[in-house]
């Protein structure tokens, strides 16, 4: 019989991208010393294009002191332009949002939580847990070595070793049907860092791109295609034909969509979206998982690593106020399941509503587009919103 420690000392954090890095300082100041468990062998900060950070994963931030640093890394986002394909534009959305290379974010959180006296360990590539029955959790990883905790929380994303582990009967991650690419590009000719982000429904692919200050396209592009590929044969495509292949898709869209193409700077991400709608359980005995370990969204709602943040400080605070330790994980997927599980819905759905087949339903969707965005306005700010008081225990 495994017996559970009703109150953590000791936390393995597997992951050290975004959520990780949050976790391991909110758990440090909850009283509970984390160590950060990272498969790569070392930091990767070049990998991966870019993300928008939200008022609500600001907001975490801004709990930890690190808000304002992490901003001036980035570009504000202070509105989205949305464009037909032949340039029209159908409606302006104002935004509040932080345009970051993934990069840059990660570096900035893993050098505050080392500063903060947090332990990474690289190439520990997790493999196995095993409960013992003195309790706790024992992490077992690909060089043979272990690593024993109170708590271990997977932080390993969507393709999770923690979860496989746990839970290797659960549903694995959903296909969308979308593609998606992204890069950097030198900006248009004549275009002003304005903080626009820029979305244009093109005839067969959706592509947005922003101007920041650097004098460089942050863009990306979506388009359906209706089989799953393999992410090796993706892989295997090289820049010059992928970039052909996006060229003849937006081959009878306005400017500046094939120019930015055209001049990206190799390499060009490119990667099937996938979501994971639900779960039956986030957690089992002292495993837990957050962030896209637990409920994986696709980018489309740009919500991702807003909800990561969020999920670190509500997991952090209930093992902080809830003595038991089960009790304190059930309460944090309680709270949390409801909100996400919703925004992992609606990213799915604006995905589908990217492209539009025919030129009657694209001339219903350029009618109809400023109404729904009011709409999406007022849903955003609930989702803008959302808050969590933290408020460190007096001593």
């Amino acid at each position: 019989m495994h017996v559970t420690p009703s109150s953590p000392r000791t936390a393995l954090v597997i992951g050290g991208g975004i959520a990780g890095p949050v976790l391991a300082m909110f758990l440090e100041r909850a009283g509970i010393t984390p160590v950060i468990c990272e498969g790569r062998p070392g930091p990767a900060d070049d990998t991966g294009a870019f993300l928008n950070l939200a008022p609500n994963g600001l907001a975490v931030l801004e709990t930890l002191g690190l808000a304002e640093q992490i901003a001036a890394r980035g570009t504000p986002t202070t509105s989205i332009e949305f464009l037909n394909h032949r340039g029209k534009r159908l409606g302006r959305f104002p935004e509040t949002t932080i345009l970051i290379r993934r990069g840059a974010l990660n570096r900035a959180l893993r050098e505050a939580a080392v500063a903060r006296g947090i332990r990474f360990e690289y190439g520990r590539r997790l493999v196995e847990i095993h409960r013992p029955d003195a309790g706790g959790v024992i992490a077992r990883f690909e060089d043979g070595t272990e690593a024993r905790g109170d708590l271990l929380i997977g932080c390993d994303g969507i393709n999770s070793a923690t979860r496989r582990a746990i839970m290797p009967e659960a549903r694995v991650p959903e296909y969308t049907g979308v593609i998606d690419s992204g890069g950097f590009a030198p900006a248009p000719p004549g275009s002003k860092a304005d903080g626009v982000m820029r979305m244009i429904f093109g005839l067969r692919g959706f592509f947005g791109y922003q101007v920041v200050p650097s004098g460089e396209a942050f863009w990306f592009e979506n388009f359906h295609q209706a089989s799953e590929p393999e992410r090796s044969a993706l892989d295997a495509i090289s820049d010059l034909e992928w970039r052909q292949r996006l060229l003849e898709l937006h081959a009878d869209d306005a400017a500046p969509v094939t120019d930015i193409i055209r001049s990206a700077v190799d390499p060009v991400g490119r990667w099937p979206i996938y979501d994971l709608p639900t779960l039956p359980a986030w957690h089992r005995g002292p495993v837990c998982l957050i962030a896209d370990a637990a409920h994986a969204t696709s980018p489309h709602a740009g919500q991702g690593a807003s909800l990561a943040l969020e999920d670190a400080i509500v997991l952090a605070k209930c093992l902080r106020d809830i003595p038991d330790l089960e009790r304190a994980l059930t309460a944090f997927e309680s709270h949390r399941r409801p909100r996400v599980e919703k925004l992992v819905r609606e990213a799915r759905r604006q995905g589908r509503r990217k492209t539009a087949a025919n030129p009657l339903s694209r001339r219903v969707r350029d009618l109809v587009l400023p109404f729904f965005l009011e709409l999406g306005l007022r849903s955003l700010r609930d989702v803008y919103q959302y808050r969590v008081d933290w408020r460190d225990r007096a001593a």
